[in-house]
């Protein structure tokens, strides 16, 4: 009972800060009004302590207990100070989110700077409910951090706010700030499923790096190099020349291109089918093999590489939702 009921007042407010604070951009420099404090359990018991030592202070009317109460309670002033002034002025200048499998963590990359002539200790940084990242950053530097967040199903997801912390300097007191940026992630599909890898079309010439092929293969032309091809397929005398990172491609006499569909699927249920799929897709990039990607309305050419394994996956997270 009381879980829910603090998990709907922090729900309260946290629409409360996004509708005071409205959405962020980069890059973001952080104000003293988007600041909040409040003690730590640890300040809270240095309050109580110092307001039994004021009381017996004055009961037995004791200067150098007084004494001591005021010094230690300028001391935890000047804490509560110190700690605003930890987030106070530190900018975020870049933000990324790299897209994942449903179930699996994305990584959130945050990069700040702080400009700063002091170094700004016992920071932390987290996404939803996910475990903090903490961090300290150097005067006059900048600084990387990565925040990791799941998300359980497929689909285009935003990340509604990231929360900002520090404890610094003494733990007595708590200053954070919540950042809502514009930042979405794309969740593939779980790669599940069994099924063997549907057969190779078979009986025409198809192009291929040479690490893939044969020693019988021909070689008949070059293209620009792409993310993900194998180092021994980069034509090296061309780049020693001057040339530009350029991939041989050879003819093969049996094809090694898949047609990836929902054909033999039939007795799956979408989600599955569609994970079925993603383990192929993923299958092919390991292997280097081109495929293509037929689903109802939607088709992805044939290809290979990095950037087609993701424009695959892609696919597969957003059917039904919207176009990929």
């Amino acid at each position: 009972m009381f879980a829910a009921l603090r998990h709907r007042a922090a729900e309260r407010i946290a629409r409360w800060a996004r509708r005071r604070q409205g959405a962020d951009s980069l890059p973001l420099v952080l104000r003293a009004r988007r600041l909040y404090i409040l003690p730590t359990r640890a300040g809270v018991t240095a309050g109580l302590l110092l307001f039994v030592m004021l009381v017996a202070g004055l009961n037995y009317a004791n200067s150098l207990a007084l004494l001591l109460t005021f010094i230690l309670g300028g001391f935890v002033l000047v804490g509560m100070h110190e700690c605003q002034r930890s987030l106070q002025g530190l900018e975020l200048v870049q933000l990324q989110a790299a897209d994942c499998h449903a179930g699996l963590a994305s990584t959130l990359q945050l990069r700040f700077e702080n400009s700063g002539r002091a170094a700004r200790r016992a920071l932390s940084a987290r996404a939803a409910a996910e475990p903090a990242t903490r961090f300290d950053i150097a005067a006059g530097a900048q600084l990387t951090v990565q925040l990791t967040q799941r998300f359980p199903r497929r689909g285009r997801h935003q990340v509604e706010r990231l929360e900002l912390a520090s404890t610094a300097p003494f733990g007595l007191f708590r200053c954070w700030c919540w950042l809502h940026l514009p930042l979405e992630v794309i969740v593939y599909p779980q790669p599940l499923g069994s099924r063997p890898l549907p057969p190779a079309s078979a009986g025409r010439a198809a192009l291929q790096a040479p690490s893939q092929l044969g020693g019988e293969d021909e070689w008949t032309s070059l293209r620009a190099w792409q993310a993900g091809d194998s180092p021994r397929s980069i034509a090296w005398k061309a780049y020693a020349r001057g040339a530009p990172l350029m991939v041989g491609q050879y003819a093969g006499v049996v094809g090694t291109d898949h047609c990836l569909s929902f054909a033999g699927l039939e007795s799956l249920d979408l989600e599955a089918r569609l994970s079925q799929l993603c383990v192929w897709v993923e299958d092919c990039a390991r292997s280097g093999a081109a495929c293509s990607l037929r689903l109802p309305g939607v088709e992805v050419p044939l290809g290979r590489g990095a950037s087609h394994r993701s424009q695959c996956l892609r696919a597969l997270a957003l059917y039904g939702s919207e176009a990929p």
